[in-house]
């Protein structure tokens, strides 16, 4: 990825980020970052729930541009697992979830909601692990990184339905995939950067052996 691409990815991302952590400033005051879930501040006929189908549509769009454009370092699978998760996460905007406060709603909205956040949960963990065994020796950082957003995808979505701040738990999960993709992103960008410097390298060897 070329150094603007790299720019352009990683402002979707924060503004997807600021998009999410500032949606439930405009909800009701019933709302509870704590006991509610992200996609309830995006909900059917809440006021104010743009602006969290709004961070969906923004990190949907990164991680999409992110599969198209990251290079050598994820291979075909891996890209596509990764585009299954950007448009997963921009039919989660589209599709939104029932109100938290017993308003009624439209149930078959709520399913194809609750089928694109199983997409979004699905696609992370199986592009995380086709990209994580394809790395040719990684840093130990970069296999911490992997462990520790593996563990969220799988373990998170077994326990948010049994514990009393189901909402809180999920906002971990989205910080850990923000933080992953932006490392990604970052990756990315160094793929050409080095590869261009490889390349200057070897062009002035060959100069210089001429």
């Amino acid at each position: 990825m070329s150094r603007r691409s790299t720019a352009g990815v990683i402002a979707l991302i924060l503004a997807a980020m600021t998009a999410l952590a500032m949606a439930p400033f405009l909800m009701p005051d019933s709302y509870s970052v704590v006991r509610h879930s992200v996609s309830e501040s995006a909900a059917q006929g809440v006021d104010g729930a743009w602006l969290a189908r709004l961070g969906f549509v923004l990190f949907g769009f990164a991680v999409l541009s992110l599969a198209v454009g990251h290079g050598s370092r994820w291979d075909g699978t891996g890209r596509l697992a990764h585009a299954g998760f950007g448009v997963s996460m921009i039919a989660a905007a589209v599709f939104s979830h029932g109100p938290w406060d017993g308003s009624t709603f439209d149930e078959f909205e709520d399913l194809l909601h609750s089928t694109a956040s199983f997409g979004v949960g699905l696609f992370f963990t199986v592009g995380l692990v086709l990209v994580a065994v394809r790395r040719t020796d990684p840093p130990g950082w970069l296999r911490a990184v992997d462990a520790v957003a593996l563990v969220a995808a799988l373990v998170i979505p077994l326990v948010m339905a049994n514990i009393s701040a189901p909402g809180l738990v999920q906002r971990v999960m989205f910080i850990v995939a923000f933080v992953w993709y932006g490392l990604e992103t970052m990756r990315a960008s160094g793929d050409d950067v080095g590869g261009g410097a490889t390349l200057s390298t070897d062009a002035a060897q060959v100069d210089r052996n001429n």
